[in-house]
């Protein structure tokens, strides 16, 4: 899977966030990402491995 991303990127997750929506905007890029769900404007951050592992879909 092609793995570039740049801010404002959406991206899928493979788990839902609580809200049940898995579909988020990435806000900050770093050592850690910082992404913000599309459904109730929630953000977290996690560090870039973990993103990476989690991620699903890039467009």
């Amino acid at each position: 899977m092609n793995k570039e991303y740049n801010i404002g990127s959406k991206v899928i997750m493979k788990k839902k966030h609580p809200c049940g929506f898995n579909e988020w905007r990435i806000t900050r890029i770093g050592v850690d990402i910082k992404i913000e769900c599309l459904n109730c404007n929630r953000e977290i951050m996690m560090p870039r491995i973990e993103f990476n592992k989690k991620v699903k879909k890039i467009f």
